[in-house]
């Protein structure tokens, strides 16, 4: 299984956007945080800022939608640039039907689930994303502290997965740091959401190096390799 880190340029200096991805050279790609201060109680970035970073960086774009609507929203974002488009689960009023639109755009659909939202909700459908995503803390802010509670989620979630056959990638966001990865990681997730482990390192490409090492380590050390 291939570990992916993909840094949230949430905690970055939004006065210097540009120069701060490419401080990250080494990401599997950029995680970029959308909040409308409806759906989460915060007030973040838009279409604007993704097709403005398109321009000056080839890494991939994971645009994580924390707004009300994405269901008018999410393709969109395709269009503007994102790779990857992530939407909750708990803000979609047909998810299925969204997640196919976002791919047949060219994009790959994610879903994200708050961590009280339980993943039997998608244990039937999974193969409709390319990727799950399962919130560590509560959305909205940065700087959260990683919640121990949805490791057993993340295992189930793992288990799903693999069961489908299909290659589905299992992300995580918030609360990811050096402390942490290697739970998550042995727990099964493979995609790696981490804002101010990175961008509070003084070397923020070094720190994704040594989450990924990390994050490889833990899965290999507790024979869970997949």
């Amino acid at each position: 299984m291939t570990v992916r880190i993909t840094p949230s340029i949430l905690n970055a200096d939004f006065a210097r956007m540009g120069e701060e991805i490419g401080r990250i050279s080494s990401a599997d790609g950029v995680h970029i945080d959308v909040m409308d201060n409806h759906f989460v109680p915060n007030l973040t970035m838009g279409l604007p800022m993704v097709e403005a970073l398109r321009k000056v960086t080839d890494l991939p774009f994971d645009a994580h939608l924390m707004i009300e609507d994405p269901d008018r929203w999410a393709p969109d974002y395709v269009e503007a640039g994102a790779q990857t488009v992530t939407f909750h689960l708990e803000a979609a009023k047909a998810p299925i039907r969204l997640a196919r639109e976002i791919r047949k755009l060219g994009g790959r659909a994610a879903v994200a689930l708050k961590p009280a939202t339980p993943i039997h909700q998608l244990a039937d459908v999974l193969t409709e994303f390319d990727q799950i995503l399962l919130m560590t803390v509560e959305p909205g802010f940065g700087g959260q502290s990683f919640l121990d509670c949805v490791l057993p989620k993340i295992r189930r979630t793992r288990e799903l997965i693999d069961g489908t056959g299909a290659e589905i990638w299992l992300q995580i966001d918030g609360g990811v740091s050096a402390e942490t990865i290697g739970r998550a990681s042995e727990a099964g997730a493979d995609t790696f959401v981490a804002g101010s482990a990175v961008y509070r390192a003084d070397d923020p490409d070094e720190a994704v190096r040594h989450l990924r090492s990390l994050a490889r380590q833990a899965r290999t050390l507790t024979g869970h390799e997949h």
